[in-house]
């Protein structure tokens, strides 16, 4: 059946004879009948472009499509972009985990760099926590696939992930919008714009987003997984003259949650110090999950987070031919979040992970545009962040002596600088007619400085083990990032290209030193990625069809693995260089004048040249047989999707349209050691809506159903199998319908 999905999706692909898009295509609000695709334009060198003409794989999504997908968050996006994993980070209810291309960030500690960047209004967001974006005033999202080095920077080594929100120059007027569904799902939203004078327009928008989760504890019959979220945007725009313009944005979110908790999928152990042995405390985890689960925390505790920031964007048109930009922000991050790692009713691995992030960064960027066939770009980036955080491991369980447990305690508080410069140019010249060379460079510095002491409380009587670990280290590394590009012209609809990036993911300290010797071994490297592309965009005479395809071959190396040891003890390796090759396609056709289909499929193959790791010798005391490095995590061999929406037209009484989209993903492994209770066979999500818009698009109702079989599906996984066996897996979202209600003035 899984084949056959598969085979279905090909099938409707290949039915666009352009082949494959790179964007689901922009509409007005409301679903209309139309005789063409609209022309779509992304942002994705930094200037405006049809994404037709752009030598970059990309995906972009304007509002009704991100609502088409059925998509609250940017987790969301998961099926809707070929070759990306999206997907809410262990444990947390406040971050997000992507990978593109088989790159992103393998362990959620704040130690560690994303490995795919995140940007809103060309602000980068630092952290993993707080990425999890509500989706709620967005005028358009574009995924870039590949490494973005040049004009991006660091930590874009897999691609980047870009939002921008609504201009109130562009969207005066405003909508209000209230949506209720299963598991107690309860949503309003509004957005407002207008001008305040010739030169001044202002906005806000809000959102206040609830549900009561979808996994029960099976005491208690408190609910889990679920998400109480407030969110708010201001921006103002000062247009005072034809060659000048400004923009003040101030955003801030609000998120209380109860815990995330996952299913544990093996036994739970403790270690007997006397008599020695080991006692299973609660088997592992078969068959399907009635998602319903217990903790050890009993007193209410739950994530927090609060995240807020300020921005400044200052256009300035010299002449003709040259434009000053600037991009100024501010941020600041708090997360307090309680995290239950063995997803039982005993204490291993449990946490406290509480942070306060702030980021300061200013960009500057230089455009020239001859009006011909002449662009360049100039940069230089600045960004400081100061992230100080407090941990507590709690693992009461984890040992026993003479059948009684030792308690056991170890707090951790460090604090990390980072200082990052960049400069950057890139130059786009149409030598000859209809042949564009494009290439540029980025150099970067970054600056660590690191510092940890951590505390062990043993109970007794093993008081006399008590001890406080404390260094303090710092380090800087310097890439430089290049790229290159060559496209064709084949004609008016078609093009092709090749294309040279490379990325650069920065190194750090690792943030589990918890020993002597760790703290000798905490300094890992940065990551590099050289990728290289061939690509084919294309589009028939009359609009109707448009597509694009890509190959791409990905040399990766130093790749920065955290991986269990002995207990407390996770060292981080430069462990790995991979070779990742894969196929990318996408397509949209407008059959007739209300019938849309689209489609986008990924084929990736990701292997390891080589893998170091200790545990992997038979000599080691370590050694663990059920180690293997055969398959590289989030990174499926297939993912595919085929969307159908179909608009009737009622005349008088408005539109109403149907859609639904099936998608497909392969066998995907969810932690770096392959642990075999850590997949996920391959599946197919379904998924369905209606919407019902008034004849002048003032009203619109909404009404859908995803995952409509009920699948249970895995998405992510923690493993910490070193302390008390924890393989612990987070599930997708079951089988939930919503309705939606929306007023546009």
């Amino acid at each position: 059946m899984k084949r056959k999905y598969l085979s279905m999706a090909v099938g409707c692909a290949l039915l666009a004879p352009a082949a494959f898009v790179q964007a689901e295509e922009q509409q007005p609000a409301g679903h209309q009948q139309a005789t063409q695709l609209d022309e779509v334009t992304v942002t994705a060198r930094r200037r405006a472009e049809s994404i037709q003409d752009v030598p970059v794989a990309v995906s972009a999504f304007g509002e009704e499509q991100i609502k088409d997908l059925q998509a609250s968050t940017v987790e969301g996006l998961q099926g809707a972009v070929p070759n990306m994993n999206i997907a809410q980070g262990r444990g947390s209810a406040n971050s997000v985990n992507v990978f593109i291309r088989g790159i992103g960030q393998p362990d959620a500690l704040q130690t560690f760099d994303p490995g795919v960047g995140m940007y809103v209004d060309d602000v980068y967001y630092s952290r993993i926590n707080g990425a999890l974006f509500s989706l709620f005033d967005i005028q358009q999202l574009e995924v870039l696939r590949g490494p973005q080095g040049t004009l991006y920077g660091k930590n874009s080594t897999g691609g980047a992930i870009k939002l921008t929100t609504k201009n109130p120059f562009d969207n005066e007027g405003g909508a209000v919008e209230v949506t209720a569904g299963d598991y107690g799902r309860l949503e309003g939203r509004f957005y407002v714009s207008g001008k305040l004078s010739d030169t001044i327009a202002a906005s806000i928008a809000g959102a206040k987003i609830t549900n009561d989760g979808y996994v029960k504890d099976a005491e208690t019959g408190k609910r889990y997984n679920d998400d109480d979220t407030e969110a708010l945007r201001f921006k103002m725009a000062f247009n005072p003259t034809d060659s000048f313009r400004a923009t003040l944005s101030l955003d801030t979110t609000k998120q209380d949650a109860a815990l995330t908790l996952g299913r544990p999928m093996a036994n739970l152990r403790q270690t007997s110090l006397a008599p020695a042995g080991v006692i299973v405390l609660k088997p592992g985890e078969t068959g399907e999950w009635n998602r319903r689960a217990l903790t050890s925390f009993k007193n209410g505790e739950g994530q927090y987070l609060k995240h807020s920031g300020a921005s400044l964007a200052m256009d300035w048109d010299i002449n003709a031919q040259w434009t000053l930009k600037s991009i100024s922000s501010y941020r600041k991050l708090k997360t307090k979040s309680y995290i239950d790692i063995d997803a039982s009713e005993y204490e291993l691995g449990d946490v406290l992970v509480a942070l306060n992030q702030d980021q300061k960064s200013q960009e500057f960027q230089l455009h020239y545009d001859n009006g011909s066939n002449l662009h360049a770009t100039f940069g230089a980036y600045y960004m400081k962040e100061n992230v100080p955080s407090y941990q507590e491991a709690y693992a009461d369980d984890l040992f026993s002596f003479l059948g009684a447990k030792v308690p056991f305690l170890r707090t951790i508080n460090d604090d990390l600088t980072t200082t990052s410069n960049a400069a950057f140019a890139h130059l786009n010249w149409e030598f000859v007619p209809s042949w564009t060379v494009a290439a540029g460079v980025r150099w970067t510095k970054d600056k660590k400085d690191y510092a940890r002491s951590t505390s062990t409380f043993w109970g007794a009587p093993f008081t006399a083990l008590n001890e406080t670990v404390a260094f303090a280290a710092n380090a800087s590394w310097t890439a430089v990032t290049p790229s290159i590009s060559l496209q064709k012209a084949f004609g008016d609809n078609l093009m092709g290209y090749v294309s040279a990036n490379r990325g650069f993911k920065s190194g750090g300290f690792n943030g589990r030193a918890n020993t002597k010797y760790d703290t000798q071994h905490a300094k890992f490297d940065p990551e590099y990625v050289w990728t290289y592309e061939l690509g084919l965009k294309g589009s028939s005479a009359d609009r109707r069809f448009r597509g694009s395809a890509a190959a791409f071959y990905s040399n990766y190396s130093d790749f920065q693995a955290r991986v269990s040891q002995d207990v407390g003890t996770f060292p981080v390796l430069n462990a790995a260089k991979l070779n990742i090759k894969g196929i990318e396609l996408e397509g949209s056709a407008l059959l007739g004048e209300a019938t849309t289909l689209s489609a986008q499929i990924g084929w990736m193959d990701a292997k390891y040249d080589k893998f170091e790791d200790f545990r992997l010798d038979p000599s080691y005391p370590g050694f663990d047989p059920n180690v293997n490095h055969d398959n590289v995590p989030f990174s499926p061999d297939w993912t595919a999707r085929v969307a159908l929406q179909h608009v009737f037209a009622l005349g008088d009484n408005g539109n109403l349209t149907f859609g639904g989209d099936v998608s497909y993903r392969g066998k995907t492994w969810l932690s770096v050691d392959n642990r075999a209770v850590l997949s996920q066979d391959a599946y197919t999500l379904l998924g369905v809506y209606g919407v019902w818009d008034s004849p002048q698009m003032a009203w619109q109702v909404r009404a859908g159903v995803r995952n409509l079989t009920d699948k249970e599906y895995k998405t992510e996984g923690q493993e910490f199998a070193s302390v008390g066996n924890i393989q612990t897996a987070y599930y997708g979202l079951p089988r939930n319908w919503y309705m939606s209600l929306r007023y546009n003035f």
